[in-house]
């Protein structure tokens, strides 16, 4: 069988609710690892404490790393291009 044949088949009402949820929860995931990301690559305006104690860059690094991550995952919960087992 096709690839194309594969993904062209009806699927069950169980794999759909499967689908939404698991969507849903790479939304979430996806606000959450991009706020945090926004939020560490602005941090000295925040004022923080720890913001004092590490490097600027090491913030702005792994903020791009977070945020990219966040991208990821609203990506592929807008794709819904999950492994199916058959």
């Amino acid at each position: 069988m096709a690839l194309e044949e594969f993904e062209k088949e009806e699927q069950s009402e169980r794999e759909k609710g499967y689908f939404r949820m698991r969507s849903i929860m790479d939304y979430g995931m996806g606000l959450l690892w991009a706020g945090m990301g926004i939020f560490m690559f602005f941090i000295e305006r925040f004022s923080l404490d720890i913001a004092k104690q590490y490097d600027a860059n090491t913030f702005k690094i792994f903020g791009t790393v977070c945020f990219i991550y966040g991208s990821f995952r609203i990506y592929r919960g807008y794709k819904k291009k999950y492994l199916r087992e058959k």
